[in-house]
């Protein structure tokens, strides 16, 4: 029996129709469906039906979170001019897909009129220190505002974020050589802090040098007083009395010192004067010297001075 072409091609006609009226929704997508340009309802993402020549698919919503990114240019409290990065991440709600749509032509836009208004409201009560530490309070005003306005309209607030501040060129320039006159300020500090350390550990070694060098000239007096003494105790054992023996001594060193000089090979010094006498000179001016001296103190313990002395002259 021969197929009627008539009817193969009504039946191709109708299959096309009922396949034109099949279509998909993909996921985190939501579709929206009129009759006759009326809102007829949502499809949800899957496999969806619509009937054809009544019923057409009047557009999508992404049910992802979005971002939108507004650069606004305001003047804080003490003049300067700055401008602010506002992100902005905001989605559709599920319940409110139908306001999502068909009441605002452009969320971008009215996300973005609210953001300059709620900056250029807030910033200008800030000086521009407090606009970089109260960043978050701007932030948290500007998800505040938008929540109010934008719930109505079928968007939800995810965050608002204050994601960069740049104020003028200048401003910046200022800003870093007070910066750095201040770390400059610091490090001079420091540095005069640690030479006044190293000034007073100076002076701390060398008061201590010189007290132990005192110290070791007193012993090293001592050692010599002790050994003349037993010197002189030695040479009175003998029958040599007090001056002879000073005398000796004296004589002794005297040619110890010439022994110790002629050692230097490359010494210029010379002794004047280098006869043997000079030792005993300087014996017996020491000994009129220490008698003087001895006179002297006992007549002031008696208060019998000398005529043209005065009291204070010895």
């Amino acid at each position: 029996m021969p197929f009627d072409p008539i009817l193969i091609a009504v039946g191709i006609f109708a299959l096309l129709i009922l396949l034109s009226g099949i279509f998909t929704v993909k996921q985190s997508t939501a579709a929206v469906v009129e009759r006759f340009g009326r809102f007829h309802s949502i499809k949800r993402p899957g496999l969806q039906f619509k009937i054809p020549f009544l019923d057409r698919v009047a557009g999508r919503l992404t049910l992802r979170v979005q971002q939108l990114d507004v650069l606004v240019e305001t003047k804080t409290q003490d003049n300067v001019f700055v401008k602010l990065k506002v992100s902005v991440q905001y989605y559709v709600l599920a319940e409110k897909m139908y306001e999502a749509f068909y009441k605002l032509t452009s969320p971008h836009d009215q996300i973005t009129s609210y953001v300059f208004d709620t900056v250029r409201a807030e910033v200008p009560k800030m000086k521009l220190d407090d606009v970089f530490e109260r960043k978050d309070d701007i932030a948290l005003a500007i998800r505040r505002e938008l929540e109010q306005a934008m719930n109505e309209y079928g968007y939800g607030i995810v965050k608002a974020l204050v994601t960069d501040i740049d104020p003028d060129a200048q401003v910046k320039h200022a800003m870093n050589r007070i910066n750095a006159s201040e770390r400059e300020k610091l490090a001079a500090e420091y540095e005069g802090e640690a030479e006044r350390i190293r000034i007073v550990a100076k002076a701390r070694a060398e008061a201590e040098s010189k007290r132990l060098q005192g110290q070791g000239i007193a012993d090293q007096r001592r050692e010599i007083a002790r050994g003349l003494e037993e010197s002189v105790e030695v040479l009175n054992r003998v029958g040599i009395n007090s001056q002879e023996a000073s005398a000796l001594i004296v004589v002794t060193q005297h040619y110890d010192t010439l022994q110790s000089m002629g050692e230097q090979t490359n010494s210029n010094l010379i002794l004047l004067p280098n006869s043997p006498e000079s030792a005993s000179n300087m014996l017996t001016q020491m000994t009129s010297s220490f008698v003087a001296s001895q006179q002297m103190g006992e007549a002031m313990k008696q208060g019998n001075l000398p005529e043209g002395t005065k009291k204070g002259d010895h």
